[in-house]
């Protein structure tokens, strides 16, 4: 039996052939409609209000009137939405530093909330905002380029790739799997992690809430169904953690996607400002304090058979109790 391109990806990916849909039975949201003139201006008298929360909410390095310029272009989509659905949103993303422009993050209207969604760019900027990686490497791997997954090999050998950039995207072929890898400060490289189409694709019908309503609605019109190859690269950057060091900013993000996924509360996972600079400076004193205690040419202490250091032995001579 001759063995396809699939066959050699799932078995180098570790996934399986997909599992037939199963119908579902969760109660159907009706969708919001599109924002009236009136209704966009009433939601952006409302969240002009609460203006000096997002700005104290952004990190110095965002300027605040990006982010509303940003906020503006996307309120007529989703401005039905609840407004404090859409307020908790926004200052979600505030903290997290994005602006939600469909750049590094995004607005996404659930039923009749609005759900902050970080892009995979998003994940890269925190990454090396995290001061822990020297570099961010994740693409797409399609049906016509070469490569190869050897793991009991050396990096870089464990994993090659030979692409053509003269080709067209329809030329190289459907995305077929991503990859991603970090390259950290100490010049050492991570694991290279893998996701096929069919495991993105079980992440998604496990756990993605907004797909199911688009599903239930008839619209199609989540971010799985809009931008697939999208999902599936930032699913292969968040399949990456386990395998590298992550600042508490980026635990904290996928713990906010994760929780906007199952359609739960985000705001409750974005990091305080004042916290997070806390965290990470106290990060920061306990890294150099690692690093001296391992400083070479220290001498190891000598201790006696009840534990106490070895300082010695006394010298004889002089009044007893005296100085030493």
């Amino acid at each position: 039996m001759t063995e396809t391109l699939m066959d050699r990806v799932l078995a180098a990916t570790g996934g399986g052939r997909p599992a037939p849909e199963q119908p579902t039975t969760e109660p159907v949201v009706p969708p919001v409609a599109e924002a009236t003139p009136a209704r966009v201006d009433a939601v952006q008298a409302y969240l002009d209000k609460h203006g000096d929360k997002f700005a104290a909410s952004l990190p110095k390095h965002v300027p605040y009137e990006a982010f509303q310029a940003a906020v503006a272009a996307l309120l007529p989509k989703v401005a039905g939405c609840t407004p404090a659905s859409l307020r908790m949103a926004l200052l979600t993303c505030a903290r997290f530093g994005l602006v939600p422009d469909g750049y590094e993050a995004a607005i996404q209207v659930q039923g009749t909330k609005a759900v902050f969604i970080p892009t995979y760019k998003g994940y890269v900027r925190l990454m090396y905002r995290s001061g822990l990686v020297a570099s961010v490497h994740c693409g797409l791997v399609h049906e016509n380029d070469e490569w190869e997954v050897r793991p009991s090999a050396p990096a870089p050998d464990d994993f090659t790739l030979k692409t053509r950039p003269d080709l067209s995207d329809e030329e190289r072929g459907k995305a077929v799997f991503a990859y991603a890898f970090v390259r950290l400060k100490d010049g050492s490289r991570s694991q290279v992690v893998f996701v096929n189409r069919t495991k993105a694709a079980q992440l998604r019908d496990e756990w993605s809430y907004g797909y199911k309503l688009a599903e239930q609605n008839g619209r199609k019109d989540s971010y799985w169904h809009r931008d697939f190859d999208h999902m599936m690269l930032k699913s292969g950057l968040k399949a990456l953690f386990p395998w590298v060091p992550t600042s508490a900013e980026l635990a904290a993000l996928v713990e906010a996607d994760d929780a906007g996924e199952r359609g739960d509360v985000q705001i409750v996972h974005a990091p305080d400002p004042e916290r997070a600079a806390l965290v990470a400076e106290a990060e920061r004193a306990h890294r150099a304090a690692e690093g001296s205690q391992e400083a070479p040419g220290r001498l190891p202490v000598k201790r006696s058979k009840q534990g106490r250091a070895y300082r010695g032995k006394k010298q004889r001579g002089g009044p007893k109790g005296g100085m030493r």
